[in-house]
């Protein structure tokens, strides 16, 4: 059973049909018709910070097109102010937050406009101490960025700890899966992207209770 079970979710055509139905509830995808905003917030989880000598710079994952999805947004005024949320990472080389600042003044996002949350250690206390900080400058509503697989899960984290967000998704990972033999074919890569989507989930339905 349990053989069956890690084949059934590595086939790419299923991996693809559940991330892509998750994805589907992230929100607008034209960036263009976002609502502007008085702050843009930013979650963490795609940014390893340097470390001198072993990294000299920061360490760009896979979940990193939120930068520049955030560049992309600030630049086109859609928020005058970007507050990045993500404490320090097990990996080292300090926060997320700091780590997220230096690559958004590399596209030319000022340090001015940037506001840090550096404590929080995943998405529910993301949403509570960027509630906190936003909600003592009187900021309602803000744009939230982060991975479209993510962006249900943060959303409902967001309405839990009290703050209504606009999701502006970014890293879409599921688009027009093609129809060849090759998705029936099990996959590591197939398997890591349901194991992603069974996160979310789980996630989900526990910021709920």
């Amino acid at each position: 059973m349990a053989g069956l079970w890690l084949t059934v979710w590595s086939l790419p055509v299923v991996s693809e049909s559940l991330r892509g139905a998750w994805e589907a509830r992230a929100g607008e995808r034209v960036w263009q018709r976002l609502p502007p905003a008085a702050a843009l917030v930013v979650l963490g989880g795609g940014v390893s910070g340097a470390q001198p000598l072993l990294r000299p710079e920061s360490d760009m994952g896979r979940s990193a097109d939120r930068l520049w999805h955030a560049a992309r947004l600030y630049h086109a005024g859609k928020a005058p102010v970007v507050v990045l949320s993500g404490g320090v990472v097990r990996t080292g080389g300090g926060s997320e937050a700091q780590a997220m600042r230096q690559v958004l003044q590399d596209l030319g996002v000022p340090a001015a406009a940037i506001w840090l949350e550096d404590q929080s250690a995943d998405t529910a206390s993301n949403a509570e101490r960027v509630m906190r900080l936003l909600r003592a400058r009187g900021i309602e509503r803000p744009l939230l960025v982060t991975s479209a697989l993510h962006m249900p899960r943060a959303v409902r984290e967001f309405a839990r700890a009290g703050l209504a967000v606009t999701p502006a998704p970014t890293d879409f990972e599921v688009i027009n899966p093609t129809q060849d033999l090759l998705q029936w074919v099990p996959s590591a890569d197939a398997l890591a992207g349901s194991g992603r989507a069974f996160k979310e989930l789980l996630g989900w339905w526990l910021a709920a209770r």
